[in-house]
């Protein structure tokens, strides 16, 4: 199950703007096939979204798909730096009911 944690770090004053734009279109990746969790947080300058999906095969659709392709096009002027997007694997220690998603 992939992992996904994209950071974006907003334009002074953006940062609201930019979770409008994820709130227009998170409903949407909600029903992307694979979506187990797309879960958007936000600091006084960055916004973090923290993905898990069933597989890559689900991660790859939604790679290619509207909703993220609408989203990127929504806050390409508000950065502050290319977003930082990692692809990531679960590793389990100690409780494994606490250690992953």
């Amino acid at each position: 199950m992939p992992i996904v944690v994209a950071t974006i770090k907003t334009q002074p004053g953006q940062t609201e703007t930019v979770l409008n734009v994820f709130r227009a279109h998170a409903p949407a990746v909600h029903q992307e096939d694979g979506c187990l969790l797309y879960a958007v947080h936000s600091g006084p300058d960055r916004v973090v979204v923290v993905e898990n999906w069933a597989d890559g095969a689900a991660l790859d659709a939604h790679s290619r798909g509207p909703a993220l392709a609408a989203i990127a096009a929504g806050v390409s002027d508000l950065l502050a730096e290319p977003m930082d997007v990692a692809v990531l694997e679960p590793v389990a220690m100690g409780d494994p009911a606490k250690s992953t998603l």
